[in-house]
């Protein structure tokens, strides 16, 4: 069988979700090439060996620019803060390696322009990339995605996407990078807006073309952190300045008519991870909430009145996208699955030599809506996305 090496480029809360991912795919489903956990890299020697050697990664440096110079990494999985994804994927991408980046593709948009360039140069090479929007990979979602396909709701007409977590409610919570816009690019808007517009142009066809919006910092100072780790922090006495949106709304209008509404926000109290999309068409709906990510919502407006109704699809059947590698019916997945499906279908983009998606152009094509949003909220006008 082919190997595949691969090497991750961070320790914190996506690299440990990207290593549960390649330790598993090979275990849930039959991949066609071996994995081969090659190399974390961090930026302390100290605690990337220690992250190594609990992730499951063979090895440990803290020089990333190391693994592209070796011949038994074949892939570099990017797992850093937004302001770093350019340098890593971009020398990566030069250097021969495929790559992994998650989103947002780059905290700017410029620089998200020459990712993207980088990569289509790579593939005429044989060099692949790919933008880590894990929940396409959802089995409910992409059950979604298949039903829009198809035509079950007809025309789309509207879709609604919010994205709500709580996580920043408490104003004591410190200024980690996320919090910041030269590392981030922006708050809500870049972390969670990128997964509520791509899967709104993933789920529908339709890519946003024209977008009013407005934004909010409620928390304008927070600690600067003591420590941090993923999502945790803790600060001390001094504050600093919060430079990016707590909360953004917008609307869009599509390509092919259909209207968007959307919100994210990061200090809705009560909701942990609420991921909520409903695409509305000429002959039906169907909406889905990430708390309760095994379900999806369907009407048929074409049935009689008699049968009419919103009804949940338990999905968790082997015929669903995804399922026929996991449980019985009935037993639920999580969130660590989305990154599971991704690691299986890049390994067989890779070996198949084609490309995989969603693509850096993909992530572009998203960093664009963002960089319209946002530029709405400051300037208080519909906008266009610009090509």
């Amino acid at each position: 069988m082919r190997r595949l090496g691969v090497a991750v480029v961070g320790g914190s809360f996506m690299a440990r979700t990207h290593s549960h991912a390649w330790r598993t795919a090979p275990r849930a489903f039959e991949l066609p090439a071996a994995v081969d956990m090659v190399a974390l890299a961090g930026r302390d020697a100290g605690r990337a060996r220690a992250a190594a050697a609990r992730l499951g990664w063979r090895e440990s440096t803290d020089d990333w620019r190391s693994l592209l110079h070796r011949d038994d990494v074949d892939l570099v999985d990017v797992c850093v803060p937004g302001d770093l994804h350019e340098a890593v994927a971009v020398a990566a991408l030069e250097a021969g390696k495929h790559v992994l980046c998650e989103k947002p593709l780059a905290s700017s948009l410029e620089g998200a322009e020459r990712m993207a360039a980088a990569a289509r140069a790579a593939a005429e090479r044989g060099v692949l990339a790919m933008v880590g929007f894990s929940y396409r990979r959802v089995p409910a979602l992409a059950l979604a995605a298949r039903l829009v396909a198809q035509g079950r709701v007809g025309d789309v007409r509207q879709v609604t996407v919010s994205y709500l977590q709580d996580w920043l409610v408490d104003p004591g919570f410190p200024l980690t990078w996320r919090l910041e816009a030269d590392r981030a690019g922006s708050g809500a808007l870049g972390d969670l807006g990128s997964h509520a517009v791509d899967l709104v142009q993933h789920l529908t066809g339709h890519l946003l073309t024209d977008v009013v919006a407005t934004a909010e910092t409620f928390v304008r100072e927070r600690p600067l952190p003591t420590s941090s780790d993923g999502l945790s922090a803790t600060g001390g006495d001094s504050l600093g300045p919060v430079t990016v949106d707590d909360t953004t709304a917008w609307l869009g209008r599509t390509d092919r008519g259909a209207l968007v509404v959307g919100q994210v926000t990061r200090v809705a109290p009560g909701r942990k991870n609420a991921l909520q999309v409903e695409v509305h068409g000429s002959r039906g709906s169907v909406s889905f909430d990430l708390e309760r990510l095994d379900e999806l919502r369907l009407h048929d407006a074409t049935a009689p009145a008699e049968e009419a109704g919103v009804r949940t699809v338990h999905v968790t059947e082997p015929g669903h996208p995804y399922l026929e590698a996991w449980w019985p019916p009935g037993h639920s997945l999580g969130y660590d699955a989305t990154f599971v499906h991704q690691a299986k279908d890049l390994v067989a983009a890779v070996v198949a030599g084609r490309q995989p998606s969603p693509s850096f152009d993909d992530g572009l094509q998203v960093q664009r809506v963002l960089e319209a949003v946002g530029r709405s909220a400051r300037d208080h006008r519909w906008e266009s996305v610009q090509a």
